[in-house]
């Protein structure tokens, strides 16, 4: 049958899981349901996405605010003034950590970037800055400097000043707490040499500077239980980056394991169905919001873990180049033609030879484009589907008829 539909996405509706569910077992059972009553085949490389709140969820991936505290204290003492660098602007991320933290130590110095913290939310309005005689690539400002330059922002999205809700987290836990403004990481050092970075995309670079600039101790987030335990939840590659609240007093962080658990669930699928079925896990996806300007990417990355065959960048022809270039005079079939024709020798032909044709595809990796559809399409609320199931996207228009 000639194919008229390419790329499908599906959202699996699913139960509420729970602390050891096994989703080895589930998954299969409820594609098979999804397909029948949706009345569509598992194809080869078809893409099943899992969200990785619901594998940490089964894996029991929980950690408490007094966790975070008792591994804190392998690294400072509690009468440590205590650097924090970066952190987000958030009250699902990065404030339940905060409390954890200054539960373990009597003095912080939270460094916040401006105009924005690094996923775009916003510190001060930019307008502000740009106003202003602030150079905000040199410029470092304590609080009452800060709030001379600048109004009193809260976000845009929330209504929170993150400055207020974050002492007042430090306040609650009896700790000290003081705000240095600079986008500089190296500034922090005046204020003292023992630091925890808090940035999630940018911490290698900060650690980088701070080493040479003469740190005395220094950890990041990912540092924070990343140590296997069995009285706790961890990750070892990522300690606390990835984690979100789950209640005030404890987090859920980035799921363990998550690469065995693919592979894993692409065999039984294998088995299943009879067909390649690649499987990934998807945190945030990495797309920006151009109202609110915020970048959404929290997570470390957008897939912990996927399948080989998710592996690179897309390898794609511009259709559109195509028709209006190299075949603009021909007919409507013999354009259509010529085109399919070129995209089935695309993976031998010269690669010089495609450069043009190529021109404005997207060349970002496969599983950050797939996990930023995934995660469009299962939402963050209450659409109850926490499995993608995406059909077609490794078709292209060459690809006339359908399996």
């Amino acid at each position: 049958m000639k194919r008229l539909v390419g790329t499908t996405v599906r959202g699996l509706r699913a139960p509420i899981f729970d602390e050891g569910d096994q989703l080895l077992d589930v998954l299969p059972e409820l594609l098979e349901k999804a397909a029948k009553a949706e009345n569509f085949s598992p194809r080869d490389r078809d893409v099943l996405c899992i969200t990785e709140s619901v594998l940490a969820r089964c894996q029991g991936n929980y950690a408490t605010i007094d966790d975070i505290a008792k591994d804190l204290a392998n690294y400072f003492a509690a009468d440590d003034k205590i650097g924090l660098i970066h952190p987000i602007l958030s009250r699902n991320r990065f404030s339940v950590m905060l409390r954890g933290i200054a539960r373990a130590v009597d003095e912080l110095v939270i460094q916040l970037s401006y105009p924005s913290d690094e996923v775009g939310n916003q510190l001060i309005d930019k307008q502000e800055l740009l106003d202003s005689k602030v150079n905000p690539y040199t410029d470092a400002f304590n609080e009452a400097e800060f709030n001379q330059h600048f109004t009193k922002f809260k976000h845009l999205f929330t209504g929170i000043n993150y400055v207020d809700l974050y002492r007042e987290i430090c306040e609650a836990e009896n700790c000290k707490v003081t705000f240095l403004f600079a986008n500089d990481p190296r500034a922090i050092l005046k204020e003292t040499k023992k630091v925890i970075t808090c940035d999630i995309h940018t911490r290698e670079n900060s650690k980088k500077l701070l080493r040479e600039a003469g740190v005395e101790k220094l950890i990041g987030l990912d540092n924070i239980l990343a140590t296997p335990s069995t009285e706790h939840g961890f990750n070892e590659e990522y300690g606390l980056l990835g984690s979100n609240k789950a209640t005030d007093e404890r987090i859920k962080l980035f799921p363990r394991e998550a690469q065995e658990f693919v592979d894993a669930l692409a065999e039984r699928l294998e088995a299943k169905f009879g067909k390649k079925i690649e499987v990934m896990v998807y945190g945030d996806g990495a797309f920006k919001d151009p109202f609110g300007k915020i970048w959404e990417l929290a997570d470390p990355v957008v897939s912990p873990a996927f399948t080989a065959g998710l592996q690179g960048r897309p390898n794609e022809l511009k259709i559109k180049y195509l028709a209006d270039n190299d075949y603009a005079e021909l007919s409507e079939e013999a354009k259509a033609e010529q085109i399919q024709a070129r995209i089935r020798e695309k993976h031998s032909a010269d690669a010089t030879t495609l450069e043009e044709a190529r021109e404005g595809t997207t060349p970002r990796q496969i599983t950050d484009l797939l996990g930023s559809l995934a995660d469009l399409s299962s939402g963050s609320g209450d659409k109850g589907t926490p499995f993608v199931y995406i059909q077609g996207y490794f078709d292209s228009y060459a690809d006339e008829y359908q399996d």
